[in-house]
Protein backbone atom coordinates (compact mmCIF):
# COMPACT_ATOMS: atom_id res chain seq x y z
CA UNK A 1 0.00 0.00 0.00
CA UNK A 2 1.38 3.42 -0.89
CA UNK A 3 1.78 6.16 1.71
CA UNK A 4 -1.01 8.13 0.05
CA UNK A 5 -3.34 5.12 0.11
CA UNK A 6 -2.52 4.43 3.74
CA UNK A 7 -3.27 8.05 4.60
CA UNK A 8 -6.69 7.78 2.93
CA UNK A 9 -7.49 4.55 4.78
CA UNK A 10 -6.38 6.00 8.11
CA UNK A 11 -8.39 9.16 7.51
CA UNK A 12 -11.46 6.96 7.07
CA UNK A 13 -10.63 5.04 10.25
CA UNK A 14 -10.17 8.29 12.16
CA UNK A 15 -13.63 9.33 11.01
CA UNK A 16 -15.11 6.05 12.23
CA UNK A 17 -13.22 6.33 15.51
CA UNK A 18 -14.52 9.84 16.05
CA UNK A 19 -18.06 8.65 15.36
CA UNK A 20 -17.72 5.72 17.76
CA UNK A 21 -16.17 7.95 20.41
CA UNK A 22 -18.98 10.48 20.10
CA UNK A 23 -21.57 7.71 20.30
CA UNK A 24 -22.98 7.87 23.79
CA UNK A 25 -21.50 11.26 24.62
CA UNK A 26 -24.48 13.03 26.10
CA UNK A 27 -24.56 16.58 27.40
CA UNK A 28 -22.14 16.48 30.37
CA UNK A 29 -23.92 16.16 33.68
CA UNK A 30 -23.22 18.69 36.41
CA UNK A 31 -20.25 17.24 38.31
CA UNK A 32 -19.59 17.33 42.04
CA UNK A 33 -15.98 17.56 43.16
CA UNK A 34 -15.40 15.20 46.07
CA UNK A 35 -12.31 15.56 48.26
CA UNK A 36 -11.39 12.67 50.54
CA UNK A 37 -8.49 11.24 52.49
CA UNK A 38 -6.33 8.47 51.06
CA UNK A 39 -2.71 7.47 51.71
CA UNK A 40 0.53 7.57 49.72
CA UNK A 41 2.48 4.39 50.47
CA UNK A 42 5.94 3.87 49.02
CA UNK A 43 4.89 0.34 48.12
CA UNK A 44 2.70 -2.58 49.20
CA UNK A 45 4.54 -3.18 52.50
CA UNK A 46 3.81 0.31 53.81
CA UNK A 47 0.22 0.12 52.57
CA UNK A 48 -0.45 -3.22 54.27
CA UNK A 49 1.26 -2.11 57.47
CA UNK A 50 -0.99 0.95 57.72
CA UNK A 51 1.95 3.33 58.12
CA UNK A 52 1.62 5.35 54.90
CA UNK A 53 1.15 9.13 55.17
CA UNK A 54 -2.36 10.51 54.65
CA UNK A 55 -3.07 12.46 51.46
CA UNK A 56 -6.06 14.46 50.27
CA UNK A 57 -7.32 13.17 46.91
CA UNK A 58 -10.21 14.31 44.75
CA UNK A 59 -12.40 13.21 41.89
CA UNK A 60 -15.43 14.23 39.86
CA UNK A 61 -18.80 12.65 40.66
CA UNK A 62 -21.63 12.96 38.12
CA UNK A 63 -25.13 11.49 37.90
CA UNK A 64 -27.27 10.71 34.88
CA UNK A 65 -30.01 13.23 34.25
CA UNK A 66 -33.64 12.51 35.05
CA UNK A 67 -33.00 9.76 37.63
CA UNK A 68 -34.54 11.55 40.61
CA UNK A 69 -33.28 10.77 44.10
CA UNK A 70 -33.03 7.00 43.69
CA UNK A 71 -29.87 5.22 44.80
CA UNK A 72 -27.92 4.36 41.64
CA UNK A 73 -25.16 1.94 40.73
CA UNK A 74 -21.82 3.68 40.26
CA UNK A 75 -18.50 3.16 38.48
CA UNK A 76 -15.16 4.59 39.62
CA UNK A 77 -12.79 5.32 36.72
CA UNK A 78 -9.04 5.04 37.43
CA UNK A 79 -6.63 6.66 34.95
CA UNK A 80 -3.32 5.44 33.64
CA UNK A 81 0.27 6.68 33.72
CA UNK A 82 -0.57 9.65 31.49
CA UNK A 83 -3.29 10.88 33.85
CA UNK A 84 -6.82 11.72 32.76
CA UNK A 85 -6.73 11.88 28.96
CA UNK A 86 -8.97 13.80 26.52
CA UNK A 87 -11.50 11.46 24.95
CA UNK A 88 -11.03 8.56 27.37
CA UNK A 89 -12.25 8.87 30.99
CA UNK A 90 -14.87 11.52 30.17
CA UNK A 91 -16.08 9.54 27.17
CA UNK A 92 -16.46 6.31 29.13
CA UNK A 93 -18.17 8.16 31.99
CA UNK A 94 -20.71 9.65 29.58
CA UNK A 95 -21.46 6.22 28.10
CA UNK A 96 -21.96 4.76 31.57
CA UNK A 97 -24.27 7.59 32.62
CA UNK A 98 -26.42 6.84 29.58
CA UNK A 99 -26.83 3.35 31.07
CA UNK A 100 -28.03 4.82 34.36
CA UNK A 101 -24.78 4.83 36.34
CA UNK A 102 -23.29 7.49 38.53
CA UNK A 103 -19.62 7.98 37.56
CA UNK A 104 -16.62 9.05 39.62
CA UNK A 105 -13.46 10.02 37.70
CA UNK A 106 -10.66 9.58 40.21
CA UNK A 107 -7.58 11.81 39.97
CA UNK A 108 -4.56 10.26 41.69
CA UNK A 109 -2.02 12.64 40.12
CA UNK A 110 -3.10 16.29 40.34
CA UNK A 111 -3.52 16.37 44.14
CA UNK A 112 0.03 15.02 44.45
CA UNK A 113 1.51 17.50 41.96
CA UNK A 114 2.12 14.83 39.31
CA UNK A 115 1.33 15.25 35.62
CA UNK A 116 2.44 11.80 34.42
CA UNK A 117 4.42 8.75 35.51
CA UNK A 118 4.81 7.36 31.99
CA UNK A 119 8.53 8.07 31.77
CA UNK A 120 9.23 7.29 35.44
CA UNK A 121 6.87 4.86 37.17
CA UNK A 122 8.70 5.33 40.48
CA UNK A 123 7.12 8.80 40.87
CA UNK A 124 4.07 7.18 42.45
CA UNK A 125 3.71 3.63 43.68
CA UNK A 126 0.95 1.49 42.27
CA UNK A 127 -0.08 0.80 45.86
CA UNK A 128 -0.99 4.49 46.21
CA UNK A 129 -3.37 4.30 43.24
CA UNK A 130 -4.92 1.13 44.69
CA UNK A 131 -5.39 2.93 48.01
CA UNK A 132 -7.07 5.86 46.25
CA UNK A 133 -9.57 3.58 44.52
CA UNK A 134 -10.46 1.77 47.74
CA UNK A 135 -10.89 5.00 49.70
CA UNK A 136 -13.02 6.37 46.86
CA UNK A 137 -15.16 3.23 47.24
CA UNK A 138 -15.59 4.07 50.93
CA UNK A 139 -16.72 7.61 50.10
CA UNK A 140 -19.15 6.55 47.36
CA UNK A 141 -20.63 3.76 49.50
CA UNK A 142 -21.66 6.43 52.02
CA UNK A 143 -23.16 8.78 49.43
CA UNK A 144 -26.97 9.11 49.73
CA UNK A 145 -27.51 8.74 45.98
CA UNK A 146 -25.27 5.69 45.45
CA UNK A 147 -26.19 2.05 46.04
CA UNK A 148 -23.25 0.71 48.11
CA UNK A 149 -23.83 -2.84 46.88
CA UNK A 150 -23.49 -1.88 43.19
CA UNK A 151 -20.23 0.03 42.84
CA UNK A 152 -17.75 -1.07 40.18
CA UNK A 153 -14.30 0.04 39.11
CA UNK A 154 -12.97 0.54 35.58
CA UNK A 155 -9.33 1.34 34.87
CA UNK A 156 -7.00 2.04 31.97
CA UNK A 157 -3.38 0.85 31.76
CA UNK A 158 -2.03 1.60 35.26
CA UNK A 159 -5.65 2.10 36.27
CA UNK A 160 -6.35 -1.33 34.78
CA UNK A 161 -3.91 -2.76 37.30
CA UNK A 162 -5.84 -0.92 40.01
CA UNK A 163 -9.06 -2.52 38.75
CA UNK A 164 -7.40 -5.95 39.11
CA UNK A 165 -5.57 -5.44 42.39
CA UNK A 166 -8.69 -4.21 44.17
CA UNK A 167 -9.82 -7.84 43.83
CA UNK A 168 -7.21 -8.80 46.42
CA UNK A 169 -8.51 -8.95 49.99
CA UNK A 170 -5.22 -7.92 51.70
CA UNK A 171 -5.35 -4.53 49.94
CA UNK A 172 -9.09 -4.05 50.53
CA UNK A 173 -8.76 -4.97 54.22
CA UNK A 174 -5.78 -2.63 54.70
CA UNK A 175 -7.79 0.32 53.40
CA UNK A 176 -11.32 -0.45 54.56
CA UNK A 177 -11.17 -3.02 57.34
CA UNK A 178 -12.82 -6.41 57.64
CA UNK A 179 -16.40 -5.19 57.25
CA UNK A 180 -15.83 -2.46 54.68
CA UNK A 181 -17.45 -2.23 51.23
CA UNK A 182 -16.38 -4.28 48.22
CA UNK A 183 -16.41 -3.60 44.51
CA UNK A 184 -19.18 -5.44 42.65
CA UNK A 185 -17.48 -5.27 39.21
CA UNK A 186 -13.89 -4.89 37.97
CA UNK A 187 -13.14 -3.79 34.38
CA UNK A 188 -9.48 -3.57 33.30
CA UNK A 189 -8.38 -2.21 29.92
CA UNK A 190 -4.82 -2.94 28.68
CA UNK A 191 -3.46 -3.47 32.19
CA UNK A 192 0.17 -4.37 32.81
CA UNK A 193 0.53 -7.88 34.26
CA UNK A 194 4.33 -8.23 34.18
CA UNK A 195 4.80 -7.66 37.95
CA UNK A 196 1.50 -8.99 39.32
CA UNK A 197 0.53 -8.78 42.97
CA UNK A 198 -0.69 -12.07 44.45
CA UNK A 199 -2.90 -11.88 47.52
CA UNK A 200 -5.65 -14.09 48.88
CA UNK A 201 -8.54 -14.43 49.19
CA UNK A 202 -9.68 -13.04 45.84
CA UNK A 203 -13.07 -11.41 45.33
CA UNK A 204 -15.64 -13.40 43.38
CA UNK A 205 -17.10 -10.22 41.81
CA UNK A 206 -17.23 -10.32 37.98
CA UNK A 207 -14.04 -9.26 36.18
CA UNK A 208 -13.69 -8.11 32.56
CA UNK A 209 -10.21 -7.82 31.03
CA UNK A 210 -9.93 -6.14 27.61
CA UNK A 211 -6.47 -6.37 26.05
CA UNK A 212 -4.77 -5.35 22.82
CA UNK A 213 -3.42 -8.17 20.69
CA UNK A 214 -0.70 -5.88 19.27
CA UNK A 215 0.13 -4.22 22.61
CA UNK A 216 3.93 -3.95 22.80
CA UNK A 217 3.79 -1.90 26.02
CA UNK A 218 1.75 -4.18 28.31
CA UNK A 219 1.67 -7.57 26.52
CA UNK A 220 -1.63 -9.46 26.60
CA UNK A 221 0.13 -12.80 27.16
CA UNK A 222 1.25 -11.72 30.61
CA UNK A 223 -2.35 -10.93 31.56
CA UNK A 224 -3.46 -14.36 30.35
CA UNK A 225 -1.05 -15.79 32.91
CA UNK A 226 -2.44 -13.58 35.69
CA UNK A 227 -6.02 -14.35 34.65
CA UNK A 228 -5.35 -18.05 35.20
CA UNK A 229 -4.01 -17.35 38.68
CA UNK A 230 -7.12 -15.31 39.53
CA UNK A 231 -9.53 -17.91 38.09
CA UNK A 232 -7.84 -20.66 40.09
CA UNK A 233 -8.77 -18.71 43.22
CA UNK A 234 -12.40 -18.22 42.32
CA UNK A 235 -12.46 -15.04 40.25
CA UNK A 236 -15.34 -14.84 37.74
CA UNK A 237 -13.14 -13.52 34.96
CA UNK A 238 -13.74 -12.92 31.26
CA UNK A 239 -10.66 -12.00 29.21
CA UNK A 240 -10.87 -10.76 25.64
CA UNK A 241 -7.88 -10.02 23.38
CA UNK A 242 -8.73 -7.54 20.62
CA UNK A 243 -6.60 -8.56 17.66
CA UNK A 244 -4.44 -5.86 16.10
CA UNK A 245 -5.22 -3.33 18.84
CA UNK A 246 -2.47 -1.33 20.52
CA UNK A 247 -2.21 0.09 24.01
CA UNK A 248 -4.80 2.85 24.40
CA UNK A 249 -7.09 1.37 21.75
CA UNK A 250 -10.03 3.34 23.20
CA UNK A 251 -8.45 6.78 22.68
CA UNK A 252 -9.24 9.08 19.72
CA UNK A 253 -5.69 9.58 18.41
CA UNK A 254 -3.80 7.55 15.82
CA UNK A 255 -1.32 4.93 17.09
CA UNK A 256 2.16 6.32 17.55
CA UNK A 257 5.40 5.05 19.09
CA UNK A 258 6.36 6.79 22.34
CA UNK A 259 10.11 6.28 22.87
CA UNK A 260 10.33 7.52 26.47
CA UNK A 261 7.55 5.59 28.20
CA UNK A 262 8.73 3.07 30.77
CA UNK A 263 7.50 -0.52 30.43
CA UNK A 264 7.77 -3.50 32.78
CA UNK A 265 7.24 -5.98 29.92
CA UNK A 266 10.55 -7.79 30.59
CA UNK A 267 10.34 -7.86 34.40
CA UNK A 268 8.59 -11.23 34.96
CA UNK A 269 8.20 -11.04 38.74
CA UNK A 270 5.36 -12.22 40.99
CA UNK A 271 4.96 -10.28 44.25
CA UNK A 272 3.08 -12.10 47.01
CA UNK A 273 1.52 -9.84 49.63
CA UNK A 274 1.31 -11.84 52.87
CA UNK A 275 4.17 -12.12 53.54
CA UNK A 276 5.74 -9.91 50.88
CA UNK A 277 7.90 -12.10 48.70
CA UNK A 278 9.03 -11.71 45.10
CA UNK A 279 9.64 -14.66 42.79
CA UNK A 280 11.20 -14.52 39.31
CA UNK A 281 9.24 -16.19 36.53
CA UNK A 282 12.17 -17.58 34.59
CA UNK A 283 13.95 -19.51 37.35
CA UNK A 284 11.77 -19.33 40.47
CA UNK A 285 14.37 -17.46 42.53
CA UNK A 286 13.00 -15.57 45.52
CA UNK A 287 14.06 -11.94 45.93
CA UNK A 288 13.77 -9.87 49.07
CA UNK A 289 14.55 -6.36 50.27
CA UNK A 290 16.83 -4.31 48.05
CA UNK A 291 17.18 -7.19 45.58
CA UNK A 292 13.58 -6.54 44.47
CA UNK A 293 14.30 -2.88 43.79
CA UNK A 294 17.51 -3.73 41.98
CA UNK A 295 15.70 -6.18 39.71
CA UNK A 296 12.94 -3.67 38.93
CA UNK A 297 15.43 -0.93 38.10
CA UNK A 298 17.28 -3.25 35.76
CA UNK A 299 14.33 -4.84 33.97
CA UNK A 300 12.42 -1.72 32.93
CA UNK A 301 12.46 -0.93 29.21
CA UNK A 302 11.69 2.16 27.12
CA UNK A 303 9.19 2.62 24.33
CA UNK A 304 5.70 1.50 23.42
CA UNK A 305 2.96 2.09 20.87
CA UNK A 306 -0.13 4.00 22.00
CA UNK A 307 -3.26 4.89 20.06
CA UNK A 308 -6.83 4.21 19.06
CA UNK A 309 -8.49 1.48 17.04
CA UNK A 310 -12.10 2.03 15.90
CA UNK A 311 -13.07 -1.64 15.74
CA UNK A 312 -11.48 -2.44 19.09
CA UNK A 313 -13.23 0.51 20.72
CA UNK A 314 -16.60 -0.55 19.32
CA UNK A 315 -16.04 -4.08 20.64
CA UNK A 316 -14.93 -2.75 24.04
CA UNK A 317 -18.04 -0.57 24.29
CA UNK A 318 -20.27 -3.61 23.69
CA UNK A 319 -18.44 -5.70 26.30
CA UNK A 320 -18.46 -2.98 28.95
CA UNK A 321 -22.14 -2.24 28.37
CA UNK A 322 -23.01 -5.93 28.84
CA UNK A 323 -21.04 -6.10 32.09
CA UNK A 324 -22.51 -2.83 33.32
CA UNK A 325 -26.09 -3.90 32.57
CA UNK A 326 -25.57 -7.03 34.65
CA UNK A 327 -24.37 -4.90 37.54
CA UNK A 328 -27.29 -2.53 37.10
CA UNK A 329 -29.68 -5.46 37.10
CA UNK A 330 -31.22 -5.00 33.67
Amino acid sequence: MTDAAFSRVWAGCRGLLAAVWLLGIATPAAAERLVFTSVTPSGPAEFLAGTAPATEIHGSLAFPEGMGAARLPAIILSHGSGGILPGREDAWAARLRRLGFATFILDSFTPRGIASTGADQSRLSLAASVADALHALRVLAAHPRVDPARIGIMGFSKGGQVALYTLLEPFRRAALGEGGPRFALHVALYASCSIPYLGEPVSNAPVLMLLGGADDYTPAAHCARYAEWLRARGAQLRMLVLEGAHHGFDTPDAPRFLPRVQSARDCGLDISLEPIEARLWHDGRVLAGEAIGAHLRGCMRRGGTFGGDPAALAHAIREVELAARRLRGG
